[in-house]
């Protein structure tokens, strides 16, 4: 007789937390994440393939999630840096290009509000911003500048009494093809600095096109703004943000969530490549019946583990407000280095399905790619952790 399958989808180990990293949470934060959890497997995961292959956005989930009450979880609702990390991971591990839009409305969109903004300009904003009445974009990479957009900024901002003129070019600004608000960031010609500017996206001048046949995260909708002679009432000008400086406030923080998204990712490699590796079936067994494929999978683990006990410890840093810029590089960098490794032995092992996105791991495998280079390349990151270890800066 033969013998009987196991049920490998409840081992201890199928969810691929190792360590037991979520008990570090609180009662509260555990159930709040294995609420997000469900809502993710039955809103987000079913449409994910679908849309993403047609490179469209599902709007109709923006109010699902204003309902799920999920927008800033830490400065709002009180809740650890390692929740708000290991809830951003799950959005990931279900759909990147979802926990991208998120990253974007809630990290650096409503970020740059709650950082920059006065406390009159918060009161009169976030209540909409919160509730996904209004959603954001953000402004800062141009098409000219990427990694030296800190000392390369070419939009331009011009006082005009009460008013400021803004004139220039943003590319890769996520959300734009749809938001309400964008915040741009444009270089003060009275004084070169960096400021930061809330701007209705129906303003006169203001236009936003969708960037086409990319490879990776094709739901986001990302878009090249245009800003010809756009009018910013003073009032709109984020009382905090007065230079790049300023602007640093919000990238390390952000750059902390692509780092959890870069766990995120690996997660998703791992429960796509091990369910198929057990439900596979080559020359009369299971695929992970072999050890070579055993090895691919518990190096995927193995990469995984190590970039969320990273990522941990820098949130509780983050908690303690002792993070720093560098540390915040160091995990970018890392995480997503391996994060590549992880989803091409993912694709790897699925062979020629790893190609389609019926199976999953095609999508998460173009993904990785998006993550990988966006919040500052895995180069510009090691640099700047090179600078702190050594007191040298290689960065021209």
């Amino acid at each position: 007789m033969p013998q009987a399958k196991p049920d490998t989808n409840n081992l201890p180990y199928a969810d691929g937390d190792f360590y037991s990293f979520e008990d570090l949470l609180t009662g509260a934060e555990r159930e709040k994440l294995h609420a997000v959890r469900d809502f993710l497997a039955k809103e987000v995961k079913p449409i994910a393939v679908d849309y993403w292959n047609r490179a469209e956005f599902p709007m109709e989930l923006i109010p699902k999630l204003a309902e799920a009450d999920l927008m800033s979880p830490v400065r709002r609702q009180g809740y650890s840096s390692v929740f708000a990390g290991l809830m951003h991971a799950e959005f990931t591990r279900a759909d990147t290009s979802i926990a991208t839009f998120m990253g974007v409305h809630d990290g650096l969109f409503t970020g740059s509000i709650e950082a920059l903004a006065s406390e009159e300009q918060k009161a009169e904003w976030l209540p909409d911003i919160y509730a996904m009445k209004k959603i954001g974009a953000f402004g800062l990479t141009e098409p000219l500048g990427g990694s030296d957009v800190a000392g390369g900024t070419r939009t331009t901002a011009q006082k005009d009494g009460d008013t400021w003129i803004l004139n220039g070019a943003k590319r890769w600004i996520g959300n734009a093809t749809f938001s309400d608000w964008v915040v741009i960031y444009a270089r003060d010609v009275a004084d070169n600095q960096v400021k930061a500017f809330l701007v209705d996206t129906k303003t006169e001048g203001y236009s936003a096109s969708k960037i086409e046949n990319k490879i990776a995260l094709r739901s986001v909708q990302n878009a090249d703004i245009v800003l010809e002679n756009v009018v910013v009432p003073d009032e709109y000008k984020l009382a905090g943000g007065n230079s790049f400086r300023d602007t640093n406030k919000v990238l390390k923080v952000t750059r902390l969530a692509v780092a959890w998204q870069a766990v995120g990712q690996q997660m998703a490699a791992f429960d796509v490549a091990r369910r198929y590796a057990v439900e596979r079936e080559q020359f009369g067994r299971p695929l992970a019946s072999f050890q070579l494929v055993q090895d691919q999978l518990v190096k995927i683990l193995g990469n995984t583990v190590a970039s969320m006990g990273m990522m941990v410890r820098l949130a509780q840093l983050e908690d303690l407000g002792q993070a720093k810029d560098e540390q915040s590089a160091l995990a970018k960098a890392f995480t997503t280095a391996r994060m590549r490794e992880s989803v091409a032995m993912g694709r790897s092992l699925l062979g020629g399905n790893g190609i389609v996105a019926d199976y999953e791991m095609a999508k998460i495998f173009a993904d990785a790619e998006a993550i990988y280079s966006y919040e500052g390349t895995y180069e510009i990151n090691t640099l700047v952790t090179g600078r702190a270890i050594t007191g040298i800066s290689a960065i021209v």
